[in-house]
């Protein structure tokens, strides 16, 4: 019997591994009926920021970056992370976020976009960067998680439905599959999937410090990857299930607004598009820690896993070991659905 089985070996599910071994944790397996890196965290835009709407979440990404920071180029890309308003309300939304995320530490400051290469500028009323956020390589960040895990210890079973395993704890960490899962041993989550597709570019002539650059309002936003622009946008309607699907229709509309944006980006077009799955809660917070007897959830991230599995995966790895978790998770428990105490995160990108 495996005394810990890890299920999902996304980027999640590979720091919850990694951190429980590195805690002293034997006999864990981490499981995944794909391979690792193969859901969502391959399809991940990759971007790593603090500049959230709400303080656990900032205090969930300020653990993060620290971890980001150690891995360091090329895995991880300090940029920075460039939120441009450009109308009076848009402006009040990112001046009360930057006071938040101020207060709470986060090295957030007004700048002037003019000074990036490239980017038009004339019609933003304001604008905000955290030099510390950035960009990075989410297969290959989750990769080299597993490596370190395997190092130490960790059992990989890729191709392996963790549902067919022995354990006396089990930690569900499967994305937009972790519902169906946990229904296996009778416990509802409320996760669904949606799916988002982001697009790349043609190659271009790009600045090598091209920050994450995105609009308040519309929630347009591109960063670079190697000589490519990835670029992503919320659907004009949600496309709540499981079907991956690239909706070509949007495809002018991305460019043109890239266009508008960035206009060192003018002679570009699309080259490729992909979609994938982000698992969503009611509030677009996760659900963490203890969920019954034996059964812990590190899901719902709602497009933020990546950027959180640092934090995440050390804070569960502590509760699942009883110690005194690093993070406070009571913000994240399961049962504020049921006591009505969600808290929305407005910044769901």
């Amino acid at each position: 019997m495996a005394r810990i089985v890890v299920a999902g070996a996304g980027a999640i599910g590979a720091s919850v591994a990694y951190h429980l071994v590195s805690l002293g944790a034997r006999d864990v397996v981490l499981a995944d009926r794909g391979r690792v890196a193969g859901g969502a965290t391959s399809k991940a835009m990759g971007g790593v920021r603090q500049q959230f709407s709400t303080a656990a979440e900032v205090r969930l990404a300020q653990a993060s970056i620290r971890f980001f920071e150690q891995l360091g180029p090329p895995l991880f890309e300090q940029v920075g992370y460039l939120f441009l308003a450009t109308t009076e309300e848009g402006l009040a939304a990112l001046e009360r976020r930057r006071e938040l995320q101020a207060e709470l530490g986060v090295p957030v400051e007004r700048v002037d976009p003019a000074t990036i290469a490239g980017l038009r500028s004339d019609d933003v009323l304001g604008a905000v960067n955290c030099a510390t956020d950035g960009v990075a390589d989410p297969p290959a960040v989750t990769r080299e998680l597993v490596r370190l895990a395997t190092k130490l210890g960790v059992e990989l079973r890729e191709g392996c439905d963790a549902a067919t395993l022995d354990a006396e704890t089990l930690v569900i960490a499967c994305g937009p599959w972790s519902a169906e899962l946990a229904a296996q041993r009778a416990i509802e989550l409320p996760v669904r999937p949606l799916c988002r597709q982001l697009l790349a570019t043609t190659e271009l002539d790009l600045p090598e410090r091209l920050p994450m650059v995105l609009e308040a309002e519309s929630g347009f936003h591109f960063r670079r990857r190697g000589r490519r622009l990835v670029l992503a946008m919320v659907d004009p309607e949600p496309r709540w299930g499981f079907d991956e699907v690239v909706d070509e229709s949007l495809f002018d509309d991305r460019l043109a607004r890239l266009h508008h944006r960035f206009p060192a980006a003018a002679d570009a077009r699309i080259a490729e598009g992909w979609a994938g799955l982000y698992d969503m809660t009611p509030d677009a917070h996760p659900i963490l820690g203890r969920i019954a007897d034996g059964v812990y959830a590190a899901c719902g991230f709602s497009g933020h896993g990546f950027m959180q599995s640092p934090a995440v995966g050390r804070a569960l790895a502590e509760e699942i070991l009883g110690e005194t978790p690093s993070l406070d998770l009571g913000p994240y428990r399961l049962e504020r659905f049921e006591s009505g105490a969600s808290f929305p995160e407005e910044l769901v990108l």
